[in-house]
């Protein structure tokens, strides 16, 4: 099982789990009551519920990078380019953009 914090403006919202049954997201209850929160995106609304799906959800795919930038990633840290957690958890921890990435440790 991998697992990562997810940050939206520096702000800690979640944590993003990936195991045998896929990709796994719930939203922070304190980031919930904050008054000013952010949803992830349009397709993640703010909500107790956990989200579940079997491949990566899109905003966080979206994150990882592409092409020339992902070979180099993937070579440089040894990482399948099918592996999306860990090269989300590696790639993404200062991203253009709102969103950061932090490993959990087990």
């Amino acid at each position: 099982m991998k697992q990562a914090s997810i940050y939206v403006n520096d702000t800690f919202c979640g944590i993003l789990t990936e195991d045998e049954e896929g990709f796994h997201f719930a939203y922070d209850e304190a980031y919930l009551a904050i008054p000013n929160a952010m949803a992830l995106s349009p397709t993640m609304p703010l909500t107790e519920q956990r989200y579940d799906k079997e491949m990566m959800f899109p905003v966080f795919d979206g994150l990882i990078p592409e092409g020339w930038l992902l070979d180099i990633a993937s070579s440089s840290w040894k990482i399948d380019p099918r592996d999306r957690m860990s090269l989300l958890m590696a790639c993404c921890k200062d991203c253009i953009g709102n969103i950061s990435v932090k490993p959990l440790e087990p």
